[in-house]
């Protein structure tokens, strides 16, 4: 279903104001566990996040 362009221009309102994109290059041959790895996740950016969230609660730990 289209979206219409007012929904399309709030969304892009929320975004400018709400969110940031990070973007990774990966090569395919040397980071073929990683991707092996993502494709078996049910979500690729909660997986990251988590991952993420692991090691600064863990560098956190190490720093007290």
């Amino acid at each position: 279903m289209p979206v219409s362009e007012a929904a399309y221009r709030a969304q892009k309102k929320y975004d400018e104001a709400n969110t940031k994109k990070i973007v990774m290059k990966l090569h395919i041959k040397n980071d073929a566990d990683i991707f092996e790895w993502l494709d078996k996740q049910s979500s690729k950016q909660g997986a990251i996040k988590e991952l993420i969230r692991k090691q600064i609660k863990k560098e956190n730990r190490s720093k007290k």
